[in-house]
């Protein structure tokens, strides 16, 4: 996840805690300076009570989402979410604030550029190929997605969201797929998070933009044009959605990503990945005892909204795809999590109870679960696993993958996908003028067209880097096997999408031994992952690594329907 990238990093923040206030704060506590919450109704609540019942307690609604329960409000009462609490018909009251600086680095999904490669590159993974970079895209190979393509290379009316950072429109490679007509930004930007000033007076990004560089590089996997130039994606004629759900410094907030899930069921969108997870909590639990009461309240409305979120875009169509998560444990025996919340208050230990809590949305309703391998095939040492919510295997790259070969540590066993040049002169690998700094010519490449039209790649890795490649699978089983519906739509139910891309995957049978240690790799025993179950599925796999090209030559079964 990103940043945290659940799915290609580490970790993602959703930026909602709850006020301090007790319950026991007197109604007649003093005023305070207006302040922005998340209220998110109990089920079966009629929006207008809950509307009825948040001004009761001192608030006014400035934005709903009444197909999910959840409504934006602003208060200047201190005792504001004790009385939302207090209230029969509302959960709770989240309180939108500060959640620290943009971080510097991902350290999982940018390791290399945080640890010395032992060699400075690798030769070339393909043969002859479409555009000049696919020699380097081994996930490519992995999954046939280069066979595939001959057969099914995707449909421009498949619509696939990024529901991640941005997109970086401008790039050659994403520009002749991207959709405007659909693409929003739900995240505008938070100077005490993102940076110091905003880059548009409104704060709101204008769509085809990417100031964090994360939604680029997945969005490039899933559907970058194949044109001769740069490099190709999974599914390279479809069109790519931006949902921009995330900050520019790779938090992700509960508001703009339950809209963002929102606005794709209403807008008919095919396809949504979905590589990080919902902050401050890397758990959120109904009523962990290490959590105080406000806490609880605060993850019980962020596990409501999610769910509900996700089960309203499934409902409308959308096949959802999520990163299992970068922090290499068994999601259905997760350990004492010690990173949480990981803003405001410091973190502390939370024993996690797996049947009351959940790291969403990879582990919501509906949500098809990616792993990591490396070029090997071998999981990655990072990657979540585990046969509780584990659903198929995909390249998300291993820099550490190849030990006892000269591809040891190299950027090459990493996913290249595109990238914002701006984001990589930020980071020092490209100057002002354009070019690659010396030492990162192994790591980031230009490309550039006759007319001075250029485009710029970088080496990710995580499951972030995962789960967009399962994406592009899944838009290609739309576009090969949907059908024209109501009102001029096209698509195919997600139930449908999700059995093909399961039926088709390549079985891969679990390791031997099954308890796989990462010691040659420069890992502890905190890494060590016991691989459960048979060929069929176990926790490593799944029901195999995506295969691009037996979904789309593999009929849908016959009692199948579109």
């Amino acid at each position: 996840m990103s940043k945290r990238f659940t799915a290609g990093a580490v970790a993602t923040v959703a930026v909602l805690a709850l006020t301090a206030a007790g319950l026991g704060v007197p109604a007649s506590a003093a005023p305070s300076i207006s302040r922005t919450f998340t209220v998110v109704a109990e089920d079966g609540v009629a929006a207008d009570t809950a509307v009825a019942a948040i001004r009761a307690a001192g608030g006014t609604v400035v934005s709903r989402s009444d197909e999910v329960g959840m409504f934006q409000v602003t208060a200047d009462r201190a005792d504001f979410a004790a009385r939302v609490s207090a209230a029969p018909t509302l959960i709770a009251a989240a309180e939108q604030k500060a959640i620290g600086r943009k971080p510097k680095l991902d350290r999982v999904e940018q390791e290399h550029l945080t640890a010395a490669s032992v060699a400075a590159g690798t030769a070339a993974r393909r043969g002859a190929t479409m555009d000049p970079l696919d020699e380097k895209l081994w996930g490519l190979d992995m999954i046939r997605a280069d066979k595939a393509r001959k057969i099914e290379p995707g449909d421009r009316r498949v619509t696939v969201g990024v529901l991640d950072t941005g997109v970086d429109a401008s790039n050659p490679d994403i520009a002749p797929n991207f959709n405007w007509a659909l693409s929003r930004n739900f995240a505008p930007d938070r100077t005490d998070i993102d940076g110091e000033t905003c880059e548009v007076p409104s704060c709101l990004d204008p769509v085809g933009t990417d100031d964090g560089g994360h939604g680029t590089h997945v969005a490039g996997t899933i559907g970058a044009a194949a044109n001769g130039f740069g490099l190709s994606g999974v599914a390279p004629n479809v069109s790519l959605v931006e949902l921009k759900g995330g900050q520019d410094s790779g938090y992700f907030f509960l508001d703009p990503v339950v809209n963002a899930l929102i606005h794709a069921g209403r807008s008919g969108i095919d396809v949504v990945n979905m590589s990080f997870y919902v902050d401050p909590w890397l758990y959120n639990c109904t009523a962990n005892p290490a959590d105080s009461p406000e806490a609880q309240a605060e993850q019980r409305a962020i596990i409501k909204a999610m769910k509900r979120a996700l089960e309203f875009a499934h409902n409308k169509g959308v096949t959802l795809v999520g990163a299992l998560g970068n922090n290499n444990e068994d999601l259905g025996a997760p350990r004492t999590d010690v990173t949480s919340p990981d803003y405001g208050a410091n973190p502390y230990p939370r024993p996690i109870d797996n049947e009351s809590c959940w790291d969403l949305p990879t582990e919501g309703p509906h949500v098809i679960g990616v792993s990591s391998v490396g070029p090997s095939g071998k999981k990655s040492d990072f990657s979540n696993y585990g046969t509780e919510q584990i659903s198929v295997a995909a390249p998300g790259g291993w820099f550490r993958d190849g030990f006892g070969t000269d591809t040891f540590r190299t950027d090459a066993n990493m996913i290249l996908s595109s990238y914002p040049k701006h984001v990589l002169q930020e980071e020092g690998s490209v100057d002002e003028d354009g070019n690659i700094v010396a030492g990162f010519e192994e790591s980031v490449f230009k490309q550039c067209k006759a007319n001075g039209e250029c485009g710029y790649y970088t080496y990710l890795q995580g499951t972030s880097m995962a789960s967009p490649h399962a994406a592009g699978v899944a838009a290609l089983i739309v576009s090969r096997y949907g059908k024209t519906q109501g009102r001029a739509g096209f698509g195919m139910s997600p139930d449908l999408v999700e059995q093909h891309l399961y039926r088709t995957a390549a079985e891969h049978a679990c390791p031997e031994p099954r308890l796989q240690q990462y010691r040659n790799e420069g890992r502890d025993e905190t890494y060590d992952a016991y691989c459960a179950g048979g060929v069929n599925f176990n926790g490593f796999y799944g029901y195999g690594i995506v295969d691009a090209y037996a979904a789309v030559k593999t009929p849908l079964k016959s009692n199948a329907r579109p």
